[in-house]
């Protein structure tokens, strides 16, 4: 049965904590039961923070790690906008774990690059309706989007695609590749990381489950036979 989590942590070292114990807990659980760890990573803040999760791993079997992207913006690895060329700084460089890590091609167009983008998942998730990811890590914008998921979109009633693209996104750069909540709602593990002031009133009306909040695309995210975690700061947690 799917059970929801929600912790709160008590400064920037102790969310770090919980984020690498959620982690490194399930990756070496998966890897015993299946032989393979999948992740699908997201940006912003994220990063930094899963970066110093994975560097201060050093037994880290990274040939049974398989790690995408949840969502990724389509713009060359050397800008600063993309979540692959950020990781690749952080921790890809630093542990040689190049062949663990399946970026997009953002050479492509958007639609080509979302259908190539699904072919590569498909190598891995194989005779599937939807991949079923060991952990999906999101992370939840101010206007309650996740991924590149926003409020009102169209994309959010895609129910056959693995990956979509989006040409119109609301925050730039607008041409993007994202999951679709298929795809998030049928992962193993789901866990929002959220800090700051800026996302306290959209958790509240998530948590207080409102006609509203419901309709913002991370309340929208509820695993069918999956686990959902939420990792807060006081700031986001508080709800006055």
């Amino acid at each position: 049965m799917s059970k929801t989590t929600t912790y709160v942590a008590e400064s920037a070292e102790d969310l770090i904590s919980y984020l690498s114990k959620y982690v490194l807990e399930i990756a070496d659980a998966s890897i015993e039961k299946h032989g393979l760890f999948t992740m699908g990573v997201s940006g912003g803040s994220i990063i930094k923070m899963l970066a110093e999760v994975l560097e201060k791993a050093t037994d880290i079997n990274w040939a049974k790690w398989t790690v995408f992207f949840c969502d990724e913006r389509l713009v060359k690895f050397t800008d600063a906008d993309s979540t692959y060329g950020q990781f690749k700084e952080k921790i890809i460089d630093k542990t040689g774990s190049f062949s663990s890590w399946f970026p997009i091609d953002p050479d492509l167009s958007p639609a080509a690059c979302a259908s190539d983008y699904e072919k590569q998942l498909k190598v891995i998730f194989r005779n599937t309706d939807f991949p079923k990811f060991d952990i999906l890590l999101l992370g939840m914008g101010p206007d309650g989007h996740t991924c590149s998921l926003f409020p009102e979109h169209l994309l959010l009633l895609e129910d056959e695609k693995w990956v979509a693209e989006i040409t119109d996104s609301p925050k730039p750069p607008s041409c993007r590749v994202t999951l679709t909540l298929p795809v998030i709602n049928n992962a193993r593990n789901v866990a929002f990381v959220c800090t700051g002031a800026s996302k306290a009133p959209i958790l509240k009306e998530i948590f207080g489950e409102t006609v509203k909040g419901k309709k913002f695309p991370a309340g929208m995210v509820k695993p069918t036979s999956g686990d959902l975690t939420w990792m807060l700061d006081k700031a986001a947690a508080d709800k006055s």
